[in-house]
Parts: C-alpha cells; structure tokens; sequence
C-alpha cells in the first residue's frame, strides 16, 4: 500500500523523485525490512517456539515475567518484531487479552530502554546526527534506564490490578 502511494506521489507531484529519493533514509529503511525477515525467519524455523517452551518456567503468564521477557525481546530486536514474535504465544496463553495489554504496555515502553528498542529511537537519533547532535549509546541508556523502568513499574501495577 505504501509503495503504490508513493508511486502515486511521484507521478502525480511536482516534486522531483531525486529529491524524493534523497530524503530516505536506506539504512534504516533496509535495517526495518531486515527485522522482519529476522522474525520470518525465527517463525518458519521454529525456534521461536522452542525458546518459549524453554522460557515456561519463568511463568510468563504473569504479568512481571511477562513484562521482563518483552523488555529484553524488545531491546534485542525491537519493539515491533519483538511483538510479531510474541503473537503465537501470547494467543496460547489462558488470559491473553491482558496478556496482550501487558506486552503492548511492556514492548512500547521498553522500547525507552536503549535506542535498540525502537525503530523510531533509531529514526529520532540519525536526523538529530544530521542536525549536528550526537547522541551516544551511553548518553541515551543513562536517560532511557530509569525512564523505562518507572514506566514500566507503573504498567505492571496498574494492570495487575486490574485482571
């Protein structure tokens, strides 16, 4: 859908498709497409399963193991893929509509944790790069650590009350 807009855009703008084109960002653009066949490729192997028949034992049915299970999924390869590879799970568990909250809850706001947890971390550090800001790794993490877990505590507690 978004390609046949966009093909739409340059053909019915004025708009130069060399200026069009410059102004994406490929690496990043190649980074998010590349998480997704990550994730394809975690599904069609199977191994994602296999990681959360090993991860049962962590009860993640309740919700701080779950938060914690998602926070770290979603700092290894973002919040996005991260869910997608949570679905078949989650929809497995016995309460999965607050299953969902809580991964929603839990994904979104870790993905405050690094600039790794978010694709749109990733898109806010390149463009402040190019606006001659740089913003470390270390600068981020010491900001994002305890934004994210004051979030996420919160999270927790108020959907643990209301299961």
């Amino acid at each position: 859908m978004a390609l046949g807009v966009g093909a739409w855009l340059l053909v019915t703008r004025r708009v130069r498709p060399e200026k069009v084109y410059r102004d994406i960002d490929w690496t990043l653009l190649v980074l998010f497409i590349g998480l997704f066949v990550v994730v394809a490729g975690l599904e069609t192997t199977g191994i994602d399963r296999e990681v959360f028949a090993a991860l049962r034992s962590w009860h993640l049915e309740r919700p701080l193991p779950l938060a914690v299970a998602t926070t770290v999924l979603s700092n290894v390869m973002s919040n996005v893929p991260a869910v997608m590879v949570l679905k078949p799970f989650i929809s497995g568990l016995g309460q999965s509509e607050h299953a969902w909250l809580m991964v929603a809850a839990a994904s979104t706001l870790a993905g405050n944790l690094t600039p790794l947890g978010s694709v749109a971390n990733l898109i806010v550090i390149e463009q402040a790069r190019r606006a001659g800001v740089e913003v470390s790794f270390w600068t981020y993490l010491c900001l994002g650590i305890p934004v994210t877990l004051l979030t996420l505590a919160t999270a927790i507690v108020v959907l643990s009350f209301n299961s």
